[in-house]
């Protein structure tokens, strides 16, 4: 375990100094930007040596290992946040530990979040996840209709909106990506000054996502290795 934790601690600090340097580059403040450690794959021990290392906010991408992972590691006072696309029938298990979902895209599932978080007596901040490109496999909706679905998502009961989410589509410059989704953000917060979240950029793209406003990083292979298969 102590090997492990050594391993976490030196990979946590370059991840630091990167998203150091891209600020410094980008003329911002550390303190502007949420580091969200992604655990998808690894065991719930991680997770605890991470909080031990001052990690304060997890990403999972799938419910069944994330709602174990939340269950085996409550009390550590972490902020655990739902990045995967999300099914709706799974969404009064995702809306019992997220404070945060990342990968709204579309009205339905508004409807079951709002339903859900309701009965739960719970406030659930949300982000619109906005496809950059076509053919991208990654989920997300058009650019275009991303102000409406926002304009629904900020009526809902038991929702907040936040922002937006995306990821840079497959061989294309990271940069250009996520200005589009900037441009995207900027037009929501023109109608909803609060929705100041741009959740962008993981481990390959650091420096362009900050560059670009990104507010919270997902970074998960740079922290923790290689993908390995999820055992419970």
């Amino acid at each position: 375990m102590r090997d492990r934790r050594e391993e976490l601690a030196a990979a946590l600090a370059e991840v630091e100094r990167r998203v150091e340097d891209a600020c410094a580059a980008a003329g911002r403040s550390r303190s502007e930007i949420t580091l969200i450690a992604v655990t998808k794959t690894y065991p719930a021990s991680d997770v605890r040596l991470l909080a031990e290392l001052g990690v304060s906010n997890v990403g999972e991408n799938r419910d069944q290992e994330a709602a174990a992972k939340a269950a085996e590691c409550a009390g550590l006072g972490l902020t655990w946040h739902f990045i995967g696309q999300l099914q709706t029938n799974k969404v009064r298990s995702v809306v019992s530990y997220a404070r945060m979902i990342h990968s709204v895209d579309r009205a339905r599932l508004v409807d079951a979040l709002s339903r859900e978080a309701v009965r739960a007596g719970r406030e659930v901040d949300c982000l619109i996840q906005v496809g950059l490109g076509e053919g991208a496999g990654r989920g997300g909706v058009a650019p275009e209709e991303a102000p409406a679905l926002a304009g629904l998502l900020a009526k809902a009961e038991g929702l907040r909106l936040r922002g937006v989410m995306a990821v840079a589509p497959l061989g294309e410059d990271p940069g250009a990506a996520f200005a589009r989704l900037r441009a995207v953000a900027e037009r929501i917060r023109e109608e909803h000054p609060a929705a100041d979240v741009i959740s962008a950029g993981m481990s390959g793209d650091i420096p362009q996502a900050v560059m670009n406003g990104a507010t919270h990083l997902r970074v998960g292979t740079a922290l923790l290795g290689r993908r390995k298969p999820f055992v419970r």
